[in-house]
């Protein structure tokens, strides 16, 4: 019953809520003017559609190991003979054609992608001035894999991210189908970054969800500061509906998740729930969005940096003690 009149609260206020127009902000854009990033951006998508032979097909896979590694997953074929055959009759498929042409449509010559990577990489350099910039490379996979990401390299299915009108789209539900979209590339990978070790600070010995909500609320804090403009929606994957939904029912949900001692759980159940990839957070509510468990953990680690105003952002990063953070952030959301 809990769950039902949460759903319909949750609605009215979404419906309420989006007549105010509550509009994301910007965070601090720091000055990189004179210290533009200047990235390496490889195309190989005209080169593996238009190879000619096996023999072609083999050179460039064989200059590319992770390109043939990890994007088309050489390991999960019994053999090189059959991996080889698979892709070239891949390739070779008209389908392909119209998705290479909808790329060019949608990315046209990958200026304006370019200029994005460099943007939050000039930002993460200021913030890092020890950080180098991957390499970035481009493929079209015929729908095999999305992204990889590393320190010095990421790789890019761009046929992944046509966007809605692509005649082919991954085979995914369509709430995960938000993922996808051109403009969400660079935020997924400034979000991966945020969730590394290789930044994130996190006590391994914390099975908390409450450590978890923290590990992600830093990942969204530092992509927003890497894109300062970037739409709260589109970093997490919300409609622009969810966001203010949630935002106007911030103090229910909060409750809900006291109400049900969610915050010191490690039950992996329990994480999936609050935390994992579904459409809606039926234990919160009938109306509220999935991972919202992340959402709250981002919204605790706004709540700390603004009761926190000399703690940078390396330093918030550092943090591991996700208990600490919590108290020390005083987050109680306020009654609407």
């Amino acid at each position: 019953m809990k769950n039902s009149l949460l759903g319909i609260a949750f609605l009215v206020l979404v419906l309420s809520s989006c007549t105010k127009k509550e509009e994301d902000k910007c965070v601090f854009a720091p000055d990189t003017a004179g210290k533009k990033v200047t990235i390496v951006l490889e195309q190989f998508q005209d080169s593996l559609i238009n190879v000619k032979s096996k023999n072609d097909l083999v050179k460039v896979l064989t200059h590319q190991p992770l390109i043939r590694d990890y994007i088309f997953r050489r390991t999960e074929y019994p053999n090189d003979s059959v991996f080889i055959n698979e892709l070239y009759a891949r390739f070779n498929n008209p389908h392909l054609d119209t998705m290479q042409t909808e790329v060019k449509r949608v990315f046209g010559d990958l200026s304006a992608l370019k200029a994005s990577f460099e943007e939050a990489f000039s930002n993460l350099k200021y913030y890092y001035p020890d950080f180098n910039p991957p390499k970035i490379q481009t493929v079209v996979s015929g729908l095999d894999t999305d992204m990889m990401v590393t320190d010095s390299l990421i790789i890019i299915s761009l046929d992944f991210y046509l966007g809605k009108g692509a005649k082919y789209r991954p085979k995914v539900y369509d709430y995960l189908l938000r993922k996808y979209d051109p403009d969400d590339i660079v935020p997924s990978c400034m979000l991966i970054y945020g969730i590394s070790d290789s930044f994130n600070r996190t006590d391994m010995k914390d099975k908390t969800v409450l450590a978890d909500m923290i590990a992600y609320g830093k990942a969204f804090y530092f992509a927003k500061h890497m894109l300062p403009c970037e739409a709260d929606s589109v970093l997490i994957w919300y409609t622009p509906e969810e966001i203010k939904g949630s935002r106007a029912n911030e103090d229910l949900i909060w409750a809900r998740f006291i109400e049900s001692n969610v915050l010191f759980e490690t039950s992996h159940v329990v994480k999936k729930d609050y935390l994992g990839e579904r459409p809606v957070t039926i234990q919160v509510g009938e109306k509220c969005p999935g991972r919202i468990g992340q959402w709250v953990g981002w919204r605790i680690v706004n709540k700390y940096m603004e009761s926190h105003p000399e703690t940078t952002l390396p330093q918030l990063m550092e943090i591991s003690n996700a208990q600490q953070l919590f108290r020390d952030s005083h987050y109680k959301p306020d009654k609407r």
